[in-house]
C-alpha cells in the first residue's frame, strides 16, 4: 500500500473525521466511561463547532480518510488532540506522519512545546508518541470523565 497523503482538512470533511475517530477508538470503548468515550469521539456537529479552534489534518489513502489529528494553541504550547488512525491502516506510518505535520506547524508558529493527553491503555499510541520524542509529565489532567489520563510533552526549542 502506498504512503498516505497528509493534508489540512476542510470543514466539509467533519463527518469523515468523526467516523475515523469512532472507528479508531471503538476497540477501546469498554475501557472508557461512556462520557469519556463520547468526548474522545466527537460527532460531526461537535467537530464543526470546534473547527475554528485550530488546524485539523487528515491522512488519505486514495480518496479515503484513514487518519486525523488536530491542534489547539495554548499558552506556551500547542496541544495535539483528536488523533486517530483507522484500525485497518495501523502499522503503515500514518500516525507518525500526522504527528510530524503537527510538529512542523508548531515550529512554524513558534510554539516551544507540543502537549497531548492520552490514556494508559493506548499502548500503541504511547509507543508512537515516545518514538516521536514525547515524554510523560506530571502535569494534568489526570482523568477524563472517570477515565485515567496522563500528559506527554515534546520540547521543540
Amino acid at each position: 500500500m502506498p504512503d498516505s497523503v497528509i493534508r489540512l482538512a476542510v470543514i466539509g470533511e467533519a463527518a469523515d473525521v468523526a467516523r475515523v475517530l469512532r472507528d479508531a477508538f471503538e476497540p477501546y470503548r469498554p475501557l472508557y466511561t461512556p462520557e469519556a468515550f463520547a468526548a474522545t469521539t466527537p460527532s460531526e456537529v461537535e467537530l464543526r463547532q470546534r473547527w475554528h479552534e485550530g488546524p485539523v489534518w487528515v491522512a488519505l489513502e486514495g480518496d479515503r480518510i484513514i487518519g486525523t489529528v488536530a491542534a489547539v494553541p495554548r499558552p506556551g504550547a500547542l496541544y495535539m488532540r483528536s488523533m486517530g488512525v483507522h484500525p485497518d491502516s495501523h502499522g503503515r506510518g500514518c500516525g507518525r506522519r500526522l504527528v510530524e505535520a503537527v510538529e512542523r506547524h508548531a515550529v512554524a508558529a513558534s510554539h516551544p512545546v507540543l502537549l497531548l493527553s492520552t490514556t494508559p491503555f493506548l499502548d500503541g499510541a504511547i509507543a508512537l508518541y515516545e518514538r516521536c520524542g514525547f515524554r510523560r509529565t506530571d502535569a494534568g489532567p489526570a482523568n477524563l470523565a472517570g477515565t485515567p489520563l496522563f500528559t506527554m510533552e515534546k520540547i521543540l526549542e
